[in-house]
């Protein structure tokens, strides 16, 4: 099987939905499920440089929700789309059924790519480490951006401070849910 040509027909259907692939997993089990995570593409909206977002009537609707949620009806349209083509084209080796799965990233979404650590700036999250970095190789704190390939995090503590992740040494990442 070729999780890159489904990765991509998933990537070609979100896009038509206004959508984007956040993740696409294949796990054999008992069943075989094929899960794909879709999102919506947030879009920054550019405020004259002379203008303060806050001085804007309705800012919050001129920049849009920061966090768009996925509803049922987009993992159904998606769903339904990608099934006919996995099917059509098939996408799925083995004489079996497949269980398809698209389904938002959840609350406590994985951050995979450059552009989540500065999608989700401000926002509390869990990094691990391959290799520890001075000597820890758990990290909880706010997301401060990512620069020249290190993504940058304010943790709290007795002493607070800030630590840059190289990209390339991050095992896991997720945001924290917040309440």
């Amino acid at each position: 099987m070729n999780l890159e040509r489904i990765r991509a027909t998933a990537e070609r259907v979100a896009r038509s939905e206004g959508l984007e692939v956040v993740d696409v997993e294949w796990k054999v089990g008992k069943q075989r499920f094929l899960r794909v995570y879709i999102d919506r593409v947030t879009q920054k909206v550019a405020v004259p440089d002379d203008v303060m977002a806050a001085d804007v009537a309705g800012a919050e609707v001129l920049a849009g929700d920061p966090d768009p949620k996925i509803s049922h009806a987009d993992c159904e349209r998606v769903s339904q789309q990608l099934s006919v083509i996995l099917d059509v084209e098939e996408l799925i080796d083995g004489p079996t059924g497949y269980i398809l799965e698209v389904s938002s990233p959840g609350l406590d979404r994985a951050l995979k790519k450059p552009g989540d650590f500065e999608r989700f700036v401000g926002r509390l999250a869990k990094i691990s480490t391959s290799e520890p970095i001075g000597d820890a190789k758990f990290f909880e704190g706010r997301l401060a951006g990512i620069a020249d390939g290190k993504v940058r995090m304010e943790l709290k503590g007795r002493e607070p401070r800030v630590v840059e992740i190289p990209l390339e040494g991050i095992r896991k990442a997720n945001l924290v849910v917040e309440f």
